[in-house]
């Protein structure tokens, strides 16, 4: 006799009446904090250019444009004609027996020279401007939609002390590798974040898509924030 199959009954989930809550991402807006940690405010982005979207494909070409430009390019092998050696005949060409032979340093040869490798070669290249400000826009949504994206009213630090930078991180809840992304660089922050591994301090008008996808999180300036449609003026 066959078993009786048991049946799975799944409940289904019932949603509950009401208007469903929005997120912050949603709205296209993000949490603003202070020195000491405390939200004190939402910042709102522009809605045409941080709506969302992210093409996969787009930052698939800055990424490959970014990786291949920081190629030294500098592989080399040695063509039989580059082997020191090999000028004389090993033997001569018919009556031995053996296969002809014109040179030791041939490819066959244990010694030879190389056939097709790698010679020193540039790899940069670039892609279009429009493609490149895409790309940058579609992974700065991406930290959007996940709630990696985060606002301060302002990134001073009085003295050039590690400490105040990781007193910083602490106060904000942040782990892992950190962009700040700051309208201008004051010296004190650039020295107490020279020792941290995991904290990038970038220009609003320098950093790029790479830089965003290394983060785990990213920190911008309110003064960035507001100049930050700058970068994507045609």
């Amino acid at each position: 006799m066959k078993a009786r199959q048991k049946k799975v009954v799944k409940k289904a989930s019932v949603r509950k009446p009401g208007v469903e809550k929005k997120t912050d991402a949603a709205e296209g807006s993000i949490p603003l904090f202070n020195m000491t940690g405390k939200e004190v405010g939402k910042f709102q982005l522009d809605k045409e250019l941080f709506n969302g979207r992210v093409d996969k494909g787009v930052l698939y070409q800055a990424v490959r444009m970014y990786e291949a430009n920081r190629r030294q390019g500098n592989a080399s092998t040695k063509t039989r004609g580059d082997v020191s050696g090999g000028g004389k005949k090993p033997w001569r060409q018919k009556g031995t027996g053996r296969a002809r032979a014109g040179s030791t340093r041939s490819p066959l040869w244990r010694h030879g020279g190389s056939v097709f490798g790698p010679h020193p070669r540039d790899y940069y290249y670039q892609i279009p401007k429009k493609v490149k400000r895409l790309a940058l826009l579609s992974v700065l949504n991406s930290k959007m939609n996940d709630e990696k994206m985060i606002g301060m009213e302002d990134v001073t630090i009085q003295e050039p002390k590690t400490r105040k930078m990781k007193a910083l991180l602490g106060a904000l809840k942040l782990e892992g590798k950190t962009l700040f992304v700051l309208d201008k660089i004051d010296d004190n922050v650039t020295r107490a974040a020279a020792n941290l591994q995991e904290v990038t301090l970038r220009n609003y008008k320098d950093f790029n898509t790479m830089d965003v996808l290394r983060c785990d999180t990213m920190v911008l300036s309110k003064v960035a924030l507001e100049k930050l449609t700058e970068r994507f003026v045609l």
